[in-house]
């Protein structure tokens, strides 16, 4: 799923957290990072972060009520 035009990197994070299950982000090279991990947070964010600004990201959850969670943040911002 792609989420756009994140502009609270704060509230993402939050939504990411409440998840269950795994979250992973998909680089353009198709890596797969966890976003469930403070580590790979601070480092995947800092790079697509730096116009305090993220216009598309790539993810992949599993869970239904995950999926559900994140499109809801998507339309919703919350």
């Amino acid at each position: 799923m792609k989420i756009e035009n994140i502009s609270d990197v704060e509230s993402f994070f939050k939504v990411i957290d409440a998840c269950k299950g795994p979250v992973e982000l998909i680089s353009p090279e198709g890596d797969r990072i966890n976003l469930k991990s403070k580590l790979s947070q601070y480092l995947s964010m800092a790079s697509i972060f730096s116009n305090g600004y993220i216009k598309e990201l790539d993810l992949v959850a599993r869970d239904k009520e995950d999926v559900e969670r994140l499109i809801k943040y998507m339309y919703q911002g919350a």
